[in-house]
């Protein structure tokens, strides 16, 4: 699989090239075995010192990588089974989410996750992973039926926003993502949200309303795109990056403030190199975190989700003769 090359891996990029070369030269000699050797050692010298101190837009442009893994690819390499359930038995189905019934290390989880799509076709059927109403609407369907049985909830997020199309207005956009929110928050079951690549806004917290919350390490999660920071802040997209550091929406970010719960580690290069290995790092930790909800109470799995959310957006401000805590 041939990859496109990011702006800041131009360097990575263009030694691989030369890496290529040389391993297809028929009986190299010692010296250009010795240059080979050397070379690979470079690439990952040069990978590791990239990829440990990516700006928060260089991290935008790895989470929006076309051949980065998405929902579906991953519920080839995450699950060991997966059936899925179409419908929102209302308007239609909206496959910028898909759910289903899906086995992961031996236990049964309802699956939920947005999909993008990576050529055209597949984007235009999802809707470039922006979901309408009834793709909610199908959601918390399923996540009820998943409370009705005692299964576990996986969430996948993966999406620039939900859909903003007249349509979506006129069917209850605000609302449907509103009423999945206080729904999830009531779900007597464990639910574990990862997002994957992008989470933007509203969209992504629409099924987002989980135990345990992880973001994969070059993934990002914020109230709205670096583009539309800039375009409100600055008139203009061209200060995507300036908006992108003022706003702290990176894995590493969001932990420190306690947004999320844990960072997923991803291949030296981000999960596009590698699908296989993202995959397994997202499996263990989906599967660790299924086995430290699993001993709590259906009201225990209430409270905590509560709790975990209300201390989001506390901090501290100073004030003359002392700090207070404000909420």
């Amino acid at each position: 699989m041939t990859l496109r090359p990011l702006p800041f891996e131009r360097e990575i990029h263009d030694l691989e090239e030369r890496l290529e070369s040389l391993d297809a030269q028929q009986d190299p000699t010692p010296e250009k075995l010795e240059a080979i050797k050397n070379m690979r050692a470079e690439i990952v010298r040069l990978r590791r010192e990239v990829f440990e101190n990516l700006d928060p837009w260089q991290i935008v442009q790895v989470a929006r990588h076309e051949n980065r893994p998405q929902t579906l690819d991953y519920l080839d390499l995450v699950f060991d089974e997966f059936i899925e359930l179409h419908g929102d038995r209302a308007y239609g189905d909206d496959r910028a989410i898909v759910t289903g019934m899906a086995r992961i290390d031996g236990r049964k989880v309802m699956f939920v996750g947005q999909h993008k799509g990576r050529h055209l076709k597949e984007r235009t059927l999802h809707n470039y992973g922006m979901p309408h109403p009834e793709g909610y609407r199908k959601a918390i369907q399923k996540m009820q039926m998943a409370a009705k049985y005692n299964l576990p909830i996986v969430t996948f997020i993966d999406t620039a926003g939900a859909y903003p199309g007249i349509g979506s207005e006129e069917r209850g956009i605000s609302y449907q993502i509103a009423y999945n929110l206080r729904e999830m928050s009531r779900l007597p079951t464990p639910i574990v949200s990862v997002v994957i690549s992008e989470g933007g806004s509203g969209g992504a917290l629409g099924i987002g309303v989980g135990n345990h919350v992880c973001m994969m390490q070059y993934a990002y999660y914020s109230v709205i795109s670096p583009e539309g920071c800039a375009g409100i802040l600055w008139k203009h997209a061209k200060h995507a990056d300036k908006a992108a550091r003022a706003l702290r929406f990176t894995a590493n970010d969001l932990l420190e403030f306690g947004v999320i719960d844990k960072t997923v580690p991803e291949p030296f290069g981000g999960a596009h190199r590698n699908h296989r290995q993202a995959a397994t790092n997202l499996k263990v930790e989906i599967v660790q975190a299924l086995r430290q909800l699993s001993g709590k109470s259906p009201q225990e799995l209430i409270d905590h989700r509560y709790d975990r959310f209300r201390k989001i957006g506390i901090f501290e401000e100073g004030a003359v003769g002392g700090s207070e805590a404000v909420s």
